[in-house]
C-alpha cells in the first residue's frame, strides 16, 4: 500500500501531479517542473521530504558504534550541532545506503536515511547496534520541509524571532541548532503529545540535495501544514520530486539505487571523499575496501555533456577507451540548456567518449562534476 506524509493533502490542494516514488505518494510537480527547477536556483523553494526516515540514536557507546558502522568518520563531528556525510557499507565494501549523521549530544546522534531503503537500513543498523546497547528509535512523528536556494534562509528565518533567527542565519554548512516552537508566530500554542512540557520545537539544519543554500527542516508532524503554509505566505515556492532530480544533478550528487547501490563501492561511485581510513577505526567494510584500492579501483565515475539533441538516460551503454560503462543518472539540464549525466565507466583515461542513443553512438564530452555551482555553470562544461 502506498504511503502518503502528513502533508499530501496539502500537495493535492495546489494541484501537484503526485508519482509513486519509492512506495510514498508524492508530488512530482505542481504544473511545470522546469519553472521549480528555475525558483529554486533564482530564489527560494520548498520540498517535502517527509518520506526520508529520521532515526535517534542513544547510548553511551553510541559514538563507538558509529565509528564501526560508518566509512566517514564521526570523531569530526566535535561540536553538538554538527553533521557529516557517510556511506553505511556492507562486508564487501557495498553501499547499503548513504545518510547523513547529527552529532545532538553526548551519547545522542540522529541520522536520516533515505526512504527507499528504510526496510533494510532499520534492521541493519539494530543489528550492528546490539553489541553496543545503543537505542535505535525511528521518529515517524516528525516530518521535514527542504527549503533551498539563494534567499531560502532569510525567507525561513523571517517566520522566526528575531533570537531565533539570528541563530539559523549564523549556521555554518553542515550544522544545526533546535529552535524552540515558541519561536515560530505561525504555531498556535500546544503540549507535548504526552501533555507534560512545551512541544518538539524545530531542527534545523544547514544541508540539502539541490547544490544551493538553504535548511532542511525537521518538525513534528502536528506543525508540518502550519510551517509550510507560513513559508508560502514568506514567498517559498513549492517544487516537486522532477525538480529536486534535476537540480542534485546539476550539483552533482549521486542518488542512492541508481548511481550506487550493494554491488558498488564509494571508490567506484565518485564517493571516495566520504571514506575515512583513520588510524585504528576498523568500520564494516574497511578491508574490502583496502583490498580494492591496493588491487586497483576497476570503476570510476565521470561526468557527461551532450552537446547534440537527444537526452541521456539511465542504462544507455557509454563507449570509452577502456571498454563500455553506462549512463547512471541522465538528464536535460534547464540551467545548462543539454543534456548531462554521471555515467560509470572502465578506470583509465576515457578517450572519445560515445553513448549508444537508440542504437546510434552520439560523441559527448567528459567533464568534471558538479556541474552548476552557486547557480552558475562551472568551467569548462559549456563548450
Amino acid at each position: 500500500m502506498t504511503k502518503s506524509t502528513v502533508l499530501h493533502a496539502t500537495h493535492r490542494a495546489r494541484g501537484a501531479r503526485m508519482v509513486d516514488f519509492g512506495g510514498w505518494d508524492m508530488p512530482l510537480h505542481y504544473g511545470s517542473q522546469i519553472e521549480e527547477h528555475h525558483l529554486v536556483r533564482r530564489d527560494a523553494g520548498m520540498f517535502d521530504v517527509s518520506h526520508m526516515t529520521v532515526v535517534d540514536l542513544r547510548g553511551a557507546q553510541a559514538h563507538p558504534f558509529l565509528r564501526k558502522l560508518l566509512a566517514n568518520s564521526v570523531d569530526k563531528l566535535k561540536i553538538p550541532g554538527k553533521a557529516l556525510y557517510a556511506c553505511m557499507l556492507n562486508e564487501v565494501g557495498g553501499v547499503i545506503d548513504d545518510l547523513i549523521v547529527y552529532f545532538m549530544a553526548e551519547g545522542f546522534f540522529r541520522v536520516v536515511v533515505n526512504a527507499a531503503t528504510r526496510d533494510k537500513d532499520l534492521p541493519w543498523i539494530e543489528a550492528q547496534a546490539k553489541p553496543f546497547d545503543v537505542e535505535v528509535r525511528e521518529r515517524p512523528d516528525l516530518a521535514m520541509i527542504a527549503v533551498q536556494g539563494p534567499n531560502a534562509r532569510t525567507r525561513f528565518a523571517s517566520l522566526l524571532s528575531a533570537e531565533a533567527a539570528a541563530g539559523v542565519l549564523g549556521l555554518g554548512r553542515f550544522a544545526a541548532a533546535e529552535v524552540p516552537r515558541s519561536a515560530v508566530a505561525a504555531f498556535a500554542p500546544a503540549a507535548s503529545p504526552s501533555g507534560e512540557g512545551p512541544a518538539e520545537g524545530l531542527f534545523v539544519a544547514r544541508t540539502g540535495y539541490t547544490g544551493e543554500d538553504g535548511f532542511e527542516v525537521i518538525v513534528p508532524e502536528a506543525d508540518a501544514v502550519a510551517l509550510w503554509e507560513a513559508l508560502e505566505r514568506a514567498g517559498v515556492g513549492p517544487a516537486g520530486l522532477g525538480a529536486r532530480d534535476t537540480l542534485r544533478l546539476e550539483a552533482g550528487m549521486a542518488l542512492y539505487g541508481q548511481d550506487m547501490d550493494e554491488t558498488v563501492s564509494p571508490l567506484e561511485a565518485g564517493l571516495a571523499w566520504t571514506v575515512a581510513f583513520d588510524a585504528g577505526r576498523d568500520f564494516i567494510g574497511r578491508a574490502a575496501l583496502e583490498a580494492q584500492k591496493a588491487a586497483g579501483v576497476p570503476r570510476r565515475m565521470i561526468g557527461l555533456v551532450l552537446d547534440d539533441k537527444g537526452v541521456l538516460r539511465h542504462g544507455q551503454p557509454v563507449h570509452t577507451a577502456g571498454g563500455v560503462g553506462e549512463v547512471l543518472s541522465g538528464t536535460f539540464s534547464p540551467t545548462l540548456g543539454r543534456s548531462i549525466a554521471l555515467a560509470r565507466v572502465p578506470a583509465g583515461e576515457p578517450g572519445a567518449v560515445e553513448v549508444d542513443l537508440r542504437g546510434r553512438r552520439v560523441p559527448v564530452r567528459v567533464v568534471d562534476y558538479p556541474f552548476v555551482r552557486d547557480g552558475q555553470p562551472q568551467p569548462g562544461v559549456l563548450a
